[in-house]
């Protein structure tokens, strides 16, 4: 199955306070980013069809194979999610899960 064509039919929810698999496999800077954290892992996980635990927030995003379209999508969701307005080159700009959600919880908190 291509990415492109996959349609991910629920949005993955998260809790800060919940513990799962992904405890060991996030750098928890302040709650905003943990959860934004899981949230990709989650998202990323259920579109690619593994376990969140093969999610590695040190990777690149073209190393799991997402194309142009995947990333404009998760953006869109991201946008969505938190309610505030992103640029389709997020996942370009920011190409790691890490690196992304440092700069999604810096945004996130100046909006609040």
């Amino acid at each position: 199955m291509e990415i492109k064509d996959l349609q991910i039919t629920k949005m993955p929810t998260v809790s800060v306070n919940n513990q799962s698999a992904f405890e060991g496999n996030i750098r928890q800077e302040s709650p905003i980013e943990a959860e934004i954290q899981e949230w990709i892992i989650s998202y990323l996980a259920q579109m690619l069809e593994v376990s969140p635990d093969e999610i590695n927030v040190t990777t690149a995003f073209d190393r799991y194979g997402l194309d142009s379209s995947a990333a404009v999508g998760l953006t869109g969701d991201l946008e969505d999610w938190l309610g505030i307005e992103l640029e389709p080159t997020l996942m370009y700009d920011y190409p790691t899960i890490e690196t992304l959600t440092e700069y999604l919880a810096e945004q996130f908190t100046l909006k609040v």
